[in-house]
């Protein structure tokens, strides 16, 4: 029995760390810095709640919106691999404006009238939440071409490494890198835990003050990304020392450090595409044009689809099965809606969740989550992408029956017959505790694939290729949730900020219908991904 425990473990975690170079640390960082933008998300929520009044279907819009930088991964990181020894001035850029769009938020809680005085409050939260995503679009392009160069070819003396030891090196590769989030997560709710103690006690004043802190202390993030690139420079040039001391001349040291790269040559046709995708984005964008965004969510597919094409006959036939039918797959299940922001407000208005709790609830997801990266790596590398995503459908479709059953009174019974113990909260942790373990089980397998198949000329633009196509499936998704929201009406409570006046009243009478929908396209649809993908005789990772 201690013999297997310790197998286990040797297999699942001491391994990484023995696995773990000094070249894994600098994407590892800007990976991070991604985690610890969850700092603000808890005050997010309830700024929107408490001093906006935008409607959850606009939410939805804005949340389509924020995505749609996310399918420029594609010509980022074609950019990045053309580039690529300048590749850090990228992640200068991405750090510069997420940086910005912190100072407005901080701006509009500390200064809120000297804001208005220029743009309405709600125009200067639209800036700032699309500002963010495209800078931590180009920082994550980057990191993740960076974690494919990290992970070495060859052994020490020279031996190619073996393709099933390889895959598994990609594999706890991304791994970590998914452990980065999730750490960079973990410590910031941490941080909302701590700052959040009493906050229920507090005056309004007082609470936006902790608010701006908060955002204060998130300027961290691009300072975080910025000295993962510093890392990597001071890396490279202790790495050029050591072999100069060696002996070796420049070129032979140039072509060590570059060795399994091929100079990049511009695709015209991903780079004139992308042109094409801007223009047409920001064109149908600022129209007044009822159905802007269908519009710019199937030009962009259409767009982007193109160039997939073009770019896939760099591969072999089997690889070219294996990656369409790989990202069918992982599109359908990323594109599921949701119920939207109207399903945290009625847990903060009936089920009387404060920001204390949320943050519980988000320490323990971050913490557990960690822990299933740790606990699953092995599964993750030795099962396909459709046995994954088939586990996580049937998993993710029960866990979120019991939020349903509270919608209708379940944790008053269940209070009542237990004596107040397993009542709202203590149903919402054991939700969370079972469900946090795999919400970042899904993408791992994808980027070991992806990882393990580029071509090594083409490293960051076949990453960004297929998060371009996956991540317009979140465009999707809110699109999605943005028609139910308009079908099944979800509103909180709107009161003036000044006056104190009722302008919206509270109303999630068909939030239990909604919830219900998005259950049951959550079952169904991925796997009717998975049988046509079958159907077709396409592949999967």
């Amino acid at each position: 029995m201690l013999t297997k425990i310790h197998e286990w473990l040797d297999n699942n975690l001491y391994e990484l760390g023995r696995e773990l170079r000094w070249s894994y640390l600098p994407p590892l960082m800007v990976y991070m810095a991604a985690g610890i933008s969850g700092l603000t998300a808890i005050v997010g929520t309830f700024f929107v709640k408490d001093y906006l009044g935008l409607s959850a279907a606009f939410l939805a819009s804005l949340g389509f919106w924020a995505n749609i930088p996310w399918a420029l991964k594609m010509p980022v990181g074609h950019l990045v691999d053309l580039i690529w020894r300048w590749k850090s001035i990228l992640v200068y850029l991405g750090a510069s404006l997420i940086a910005v769009s912190l100072v407005i938020m901080i701006g509009l809680l500390g200064y809120r009238e000297a804001m208005t005085a220029i743009m309405p409050a709600g125009a200067w939260f639209v800036l700032s939440t699309l500002l963010a995503p495209v800078g931590y679009v180009v920082q994550d392009t980057v990191a993740d071409a960076m974690t494919v160069e990290a992970v070495p070819h060859f052994k020490a003396n020279g031996e190619a490494i073996d393709p099933a030891k390889l895959k598994l090196m990609h594999t706890t590769m991304q791994t970590l890198g998914r452990v980065a989030i999730i750490g960079g997560s973990v410590l910031v709710a941490g941080v909302n835990l701590y700052l959040f103690r009493d906050v229920e006690s507090l005056p309004e004043l007082e609470k936006a003050q902790i608010y701006r802190d908060i955002y204060t202390m998130a300027l961290a993030i691009p300072l975080i990304s910025v000295a993962g690139v510093l890392l990597a420079s001071f890396i490279k040039h202790r790495d050029i020392r050591q072999m100069l001391a060696k002996g070796l001349s420049r070129e032979e040291i140039d072509r060590n450090l570059h060795e399994n790269i091929e100079k990049t040559s511009p695709n015209w046709w991903i780079l004139g595409g992308s042109l094409v995708f801007i223009v047409f984005t920001l064109t149908m964008g600022l129209s007044d044009y009822v159905y802007n965004q269908e519009v710019i969510f199937l030009g962009s597919m259409a767009i982007v689809i193109f160039l997939i094409v073009k770019l896939t006959r760099e591969l072999d036939a089997s690889a070219r099965r294996t990656l369409v039918g790989t990202a069918i797959i992982i599109f359908v299940f990323r594109a599921i809606p949701t119920p939207g922001p109207g399903m945290t407000w009625w847990m903060i208005d009936d089920l009387k969740f404060d920001q204390h709790f949320f943050s519980i609830l988000s320490l323990i997801g971050s913490v557990l989550t960690l822990g299933g990266m740790f606990i699953f790596r092995r599964f993750m590398a030795e099962r396909s992408i459709a046995y994954v995503i088939g586990a996580l459908t049937i998993a993710g479709t029960i866990l979120a029956l019991p939020f349903l059953g509270m919608f209708y009174g379940m944790h008053e019974w269940t209070a009542m017959v237990t004596g107040g113990v397993v009542d709202a909260q203590f149903i919402a942790l054991v939700n969370t505790a079972l469900e946090s373990p795999l919400g970042q089980i899904a993408m791992s397998p994808m980027l070991a694939w992806i990882a393990n198949s580029a071509p090594a000329n083409l490293k960051a633009t076949f990453f960004a290729v297929m998060a371009s196509f996956t991540n317009l499936a979140l465009s999707l998704s809110q699109l999605g949730t943005r028609y139910l929201n308009e079908i099944y009406t979800v509103t909180r409570e709107v009161r003036d900020v000044s006056t104190d006046q009722l302008q919206v009243a509270a109303d999630y009478s068909q939030l239990g219908e909604l919830i219900i929908v998005t259950i049951v396209l959550g079952l169904v649809l991925p796997f009717m991904a998975i049988f046509i993908v079958r159907k077709v005789r396409l592949s999967w990772a």
